[in-house]
């Protein structure tokens, strides 16, 4: 079913993980993409495997660190494909290392990567957005954007702040024809806490078991796409750590308990 055919969608993050995965599923719903991360050879093998023609895809690296090289990139995406209608918000870090433990450098990194840099390119291409008169913005938060759990206090923050941005600039733009859908994943089976940052700012490289278990990329890039094509505000999505935002809202004392547990012993 191509419900995104013609459609421009911008993916950062489009590397590995989650992003690829919604690189194929936009892909093969007619869309025609934007692959954008920091290693270019695993960006051109992404491409390479789309079932689309090569002049349907454009790689733009991207380094979410750097903000001032954004506006070329976009001026770079609008000469190319002419237009821009869905930038997915994609690309990130996230943490494990205590309170306790992490310099304040590690919270600046996390902070620089997945909120100010996401703020930075939106803020790059929102003039498009409003000149075109249409767009959408597709935010992949996480379930820590909701409440925060041990080890992650940079990470949730981070997605936290997402949602004050976001949430702010939906109701600026309503009338505008510009949607904004953030997406709450739980635990997806990617490599992002092999990739998290430990208190002396080094991989993890360790695989979490509830990551290990997690839902495949796959299935959550597809419900992904059902959520943009309705263009819902925010969308959960996961297995049963998604009723930790039921208890944070009904029954937050126990949500409480229940992330206690999760402290390393």
């Amino acid at each position: 079913m191509k419900n995104f055919q013609n459609k421009v969608v911008w993916i950062t993050g489009a590397s590995s993980g989650i992003g690829e995965a919604l690189a194929h599923a936009f892909a093969a719903a007619g869309a025609k993409l934007i692959l954008s991360g920091r290693r270019e050879a695993e960006l051109l093998r992404v491409k390479n495997s789309l079932p689309i023609r090569q002049d349907h895809s454009l790689i733009l690296p991207l380094d979410l660190e750097k903000p001032e090289e954004f506006p070329a990139l976009v001026q770079q995406a609008v000469l190319y494909f002419y237009q821009i209608d869905i930038v997915v918000h994609n690309g990130g870090i996230s943490q494990r290392a205590l309170v306790k433990d992490a310099p304040l450098a590690l919270d600046q990194k996390v902070m620089a990567i997945n909120y100010f840099g996401a703020v930075a390119l939106t803020k790059a291409i929102l003039p498009y957005f409003l000149k075109q008169k249409k767009g959408q913005f597709v935010v992949i938060s996480s379930l820590v954007g909701k409440f925060g759990t041990p080890m992650r206090s940079a990470y949730a923050a981070s997605k936290h702040a997402l949602h004050g941005f976001f949430e702010s600039l939906r109701a600026e733009v309503y009338n505008r024809n510009i949607q904004v859908t953030m997406v709450c994943p739980g635990y997806i089976r990617t490599q992002i806490s092999y990739n998290a940052l430990n208190e002396k700012g080094e991989k993890h490289n360790q695989m979490d078991a509830n990551q290990e278990q997690g839902m495949a990329p796959e299935k959550c890039a597809a419900k992904i796409l059902k959520a943009v094509a309705r263009k819902e505000q925010e969308t959960v999505i996961g297995g049963k750590e998604t009723l930790g935002v039921y208890l944070k809202r009904f029954a937050p004392g126990l949500l409480e308990k229940i992330v206690r547990k999760i402290m390393p012993k």
